[in-house]
């Protein structure tokens, strides 16, 4: 039996990993939730059963029963979540931005500031929580038990603002996960970073990976001997001397991707307090300027991410759906700022 592709929790915002086996060729016929217990950490008969049961598990690329007996000369997919399960949410009103919705996904913009899901010290007004209770005012029969999964199968970070698609249905999931999962899905973000970018446009490829020292953090590792692969591709939107707008596209999807990358080429997000950019990184020494971009740190305390594009395959209609919003107030508002001192003060050296 080999094994590939076999992504640890926490190494993506993509909250899908994807297991895949080879039987030998001496495999005698043998229950398949026995199988892949011996194989995947953690994973009990309960949850594989379930997975099989929500076309989770592919055999030669097959939907299959939870009966099915693997036999030799056979590739097993499984994918499986890292997102909470639904007995860890309580429905919160909270307030949320539903951008689009049928019957099959949601679209939230979601505000700065908010979590994703419950975990370690947020274990309430996080997206989830609300909706929860988005979903319980929509069938007022549900509860805790009922509650379908959520259908959580990416994430942005707390301070990013932006677009988040979210599955209503078991179907929707499945195709959702593989679409991220394949990196097949288009999603385009707007940052405002320190530095006068060389160049209009290029790509960025690094490893990343926990720092070795603090787990919190996360690194670029160039030689791809940490972490996992990244690709992040930018494109230089409007410049402004001490800062440049770009417009990043994530092929890949690795938690702080951009966030590290662009530290990376020496262009921390502006206000990223994790990676060196919420103090001057470029610019004149005058009290004046400092002034300005304190000010400019108190109109967006957060860093300067928006996820402002999504695109991706229907899972229902198997048609291309793109959904596009408005930049964040408080990033435009200091765009806007930025805008205006260039034209005042033409940016030096």
């Amino acid at each position: 039996m080999s094994e590939s592709e076999v992504f640890p929790e926490n190494a993506n915002d993509d909250l899908y990993q994807k297991f895949v086996f080879k039987t030998d060729a001496g495999q005698e016929p043998y229950r398949i939730d026995k199988f892949l217990m011996n194989r995947i950490e953690s994973a009990t008969r309960n949850k594989i059963q379930q997975a099989i049961r929500n076309k989770m598990v592919l055999v030669d690329g097959n939907e299959i029963k939870p009966n099915f007996k693997i036999k030799a000369n056979q590739e097993i997919v499984v994918y499986t979540d890292t997102a909470p399960d639904e007995n860890d949410i309580v429905p919160e009103q909270l307030p949320l931005q539903i951008f689009y919705e049928d019957d099959h996904i949601i679209i939230v913009n979601k505000a700065a500031g908010m979590v994703v899901h419950p975990g370690s010290g947020n274990y309430s007004g996080t997206l989830l929580n609300g909706i929860a209770w988005y979903l319980q005012q929509q069938n007022a029969a549900i509860n805790l038990d009922t509650l379908p999964r959520f259908g959580l199968v990416h994430r942005i970070d707390k301070n990013t603002s932006g677009l988040l698609v979210l599955a209503k249905t078991e179907l929707a999931m499945r195709h959702l996960a593989k679409q991220f999962f394949d990196h097949t899905v288009d999603r385009k973000y707007m940052a405002l970073v320190w530095g006068d970018v060389k160049g209009d446009e290029g790509t960025i490829v690094a490893h990343v990976g926990r720092n070795l020292r603090f787990r919190k953090l996360f690194e670029a590792y160039p030689e791809g001997d940490h972490g996992k692969e990244a690709i992040t591709h930018y494109k230089v939107l409007e410049r402004f001397g001490y800062v440049t707008l770009v417009q990043c596209i994530l092929e890949t999807g690795r938690t702080h991707q951009i966030r590290v990358h662009m530290k990376h080429i020496g262009h921390p997000l502006f206000n990223d307090d994790f990676y060196g950019g919420d103090r001057i990184i470029k610019g004149t020494v005058y009290a004046k300027y400092k002034q300005f971009v304190d000010n400019c740190f108190n109109i967006c305390p957060r860093q300067a991410l928006h996820a402002k594009t999504l695109g991706f395959t229907h899972p229902a209609t198997g048609k291309p759906v793109f959904f596009e919003s408005e930049l964040a107030t408080d990033i435009a508002e200091v765009i806007e700022k930025w805008r205006r001192y260039t034209t005042a003060y033409k940016p030096t050296e």
